[in-house]
């Protein structure tokens, strides 16, 4: 199995009240307003997106890489409004070990209403019965509570902090890191 089996042709998904699909040039303002918000930008990699060009350009970013059958992420769209409101993706994947990291990030006005961890649940879900993984981790900056919880929610447990491993937002940032296995997947889920 390569990335590109799974990747090149990416799916969308379903659930309660999302539905996880590709990104479009049509969903750049809604990107937008959520890319653009310093708290939502807080923590994560990226800086917050000043203009609509600099959403567009991300987009086309996506859109190589879904051309190329590359990870890229899924847009999380509320169905009762057909608006995106964040994205969630597999990051990294290692086939030959059967693990992958996943990554999210959602619209403030969103936030504490458990729509992450919806989507977050169908993901998982995918990379175990779609990609084979037997585990999956996500990792967040340790002031990042919010993340933390989803990854609680999700089932996932605290494995420890990776002291000054990631270089962001102009300094070098501890992360937390939680996983869960296929078999704790499956016997809560």
């Amino acid at each position: 199995m390569e990335i590109k089996d799974i990747f090149s042709n990416l799916p969308t998904l379903e659930t309660e009240r999302l539905l996880l699909r590709k990104i479009t040039l049509e969903d750049a303002q809604d990107m937008l307003q959520y890319g653009s918000d310093a708290e939502v930008s807080r923590y994560v990699t990226w800086e917050a997106h000043r203009t609509l060009e600099d959403t567009k350009k991300f987009i086309q970013f996506v859109l190589t890489k879904y051309e190329k059958g590359e990870l890229a992420p899924w847009g999380i769209v509320l169905k009762e409004t057909n608006e995106l409101i964040g994205t969630i993706d597999f990051v990294s994947w290692q086939i030959n070990h059967k693990t992958a990291e996943i990554g999210y990030v959602i619209a403030q006005k969103y936030w504490g209403q458990g729509i992450t961890t919806e989507a977050g649940k169908e993901i998982l879900r995918y990379g175990f019965q779609n990609m084979h993984l037997e585990r999956i981790q996500a990792r967040c900056f340790v002031e990042n509570g919010g993340s933390e919880r989803v990854m609680k929610k999700l089932g996932m447990s605290y494995e420890g902090t990776l002291r000054k491993a990631m270089f962001a937002k102009g300094e070098h940032q501890d992360l937390n890191v939680y996983s869960i296995l296929k078999v704790e997947f499956e016997l809560l889920y």
